[in-house]
């Protein structure tokens, strides 16, 4: 955004950077990468590192960071006879990040066993609740309660992830706050149990314990984590107007009993996806668009430019409203493509990436790294993984 391609810049970084990087870039707007300690720049005229000014409050025990996600593909089953949606879709995350900062301290008798506070420069601060009706408190309360030897913890969060936009943010905020709470008690909870207390929570919760790519079922709480997807843009666009998600989903119309709409296969769906065809239009499909669109029919048509702008697939997440574009828009717009959609849609624009986390590393979260690593090979970062 503001006419600054970043693509060939990041290319670069890649081939220096661990794998954490991939979901380090960028975090807090457009405009920004992210690394410990230090926020580059990026404008037309510089590239300046400004050294991060810390508060004066003592340091966490622990930071972490929640990456919002998308449906990379949204099959609705079918209605359930209890009034739930079937859903069949692959899960992706996405380098936007909520910052999370916890503290422990004993546990003592009258003293809660799980508290929250919000930054006030927080996205939507006045609007997010700081008591159990939060699931930062909830996953913390919960897991305070099934793991008895664990310590009371405080926990600080910066929202970035805007809300009713698709993105997940409150579930990847629980799912942070569940794995914080697990490593900060020693990891004596398994990554399985885990997810399973994260579908108590949500119904994308757990999908945010595995590693950044997973096919999701029943409600979305059936995790099936899958091997990570390769280094991809992500551009997010978010309309200043939401959708609630029951609102959505009436308006789609399904009976209990009847099925979802024709079309794709899921199972098919997938195994492209898992092929490496990330720049296929035709896998990403959404069954939510059409009842989506007829509530808020601007939302077909900022589709609509997007696609005119020359990027490879454009899809709207989830319920919505936030849409994604993937892949790099026609190289004579590249300068102009935000200015031009925002002078025509209330809406914000984040140049992100696919994220995840290190495989078979369950003590590290998004962003971390093992001591000494170094990805050598950006086109296979599983095998590019070497200890210096």
């Amino acid at each position: 955004p503001g006419g600054v391609c970043m693509w060939p810049l990041l290319q670069a970084l890649f081939s220096l950077a661990p794998p954490s990087a991939l979901s380090r870039l960028p975090a807090a707007t457009p405009r920004y990468l992210r690394a410990p300690g230090v926020h580059l720049s990026l404008d037309a005229s510089a590239l300046s590192a400004v050294g991060e000014v810390e508060d004066a409050a003592p340091a966490p025990d622990l930071r972490l960071v929640a990456p919002a996600k998308v449906n990379l593909f949204l099959r609705v089953v079918g209605k359930r006879p209890d009034g739930f949606h079937e859903l069949a879709s692959l899960f992706q995350t996405v380098s936007l990040f909520d910052d999370l900062d916890f503290w422990t301290s004993p546990r003592e008798e009258g003293a809660p066993l799980a508290s929250l506070e919000v930054t006030p420069d927080s996205l939507g601060a006045e609007l997010i609740p700081t008591d159990e009706s939060n699931l930062v408190v909830r996953a913390l309360s919960l897991y305070a309660e099934r793991v008895p030897s664990s310590p009371a913890i405080h926990c600080r969060l910066h929202k970035r992830i805007p809300a009713q936009g698709g993105l997940g943010g409150g579930s990847s905020d629980a799912a942070t706050a569940l794995h914080a709470a697990n490593r900060l008690a020693g990891l004596p909870v398994s990554q399985e149990t885990l997810i399973e207390w994260a579908g108590e929570l949500g119904s994308d919760c757990g999908f945010f314990l595995s590693t950044g790519t997973a096919y999701c079922t029943g409600r979305g709480e059936l995790v099936d984590p899958r091997r990570p997807l390769p280094p991809t843009a992500c551009y997010l666009i978010k309309p200043a107007a939401g959708l609630s998600t029951p609102s959505v989903f009436k308006a789609l119309g399904l009976e209990p009993g009847e099925a979802g709409p024709a079309g794709a296969d899921p199972a098919d769906l997938l195994s492209r996806f898992e092929a490496g065809d990330v720049y296929n239009p035709d896998l990403y499909v959404n069954d939510l668009e059409p009842p989506a669109f007829e509530l808020m029919p601007e939302l077909r048509q900022m589709c609509d430019d997007l696609r005119k702008f020359g990027f490879q697939a454009v899809m709207m997440s989830g319920s919505g409203t936030t849409c994604f574009a993937i892949g790099m828009p026609l190289e004579e717009v590249q300068e102009t493509w935000v200015d031009e959609l925002q002078a025509k849609y209330d809406v914000e624009v984040f140049e992100e990436m696919f994220c995840r986390r290190i495989a078979d590393e369950p003590s590290l979260w998004y962003t971390e790294q093992p001591p000494g690593a170094v990805l050598t090979n950006i086109e296979e970062p599983e095998r590019g993984l070497f200890p210096l």
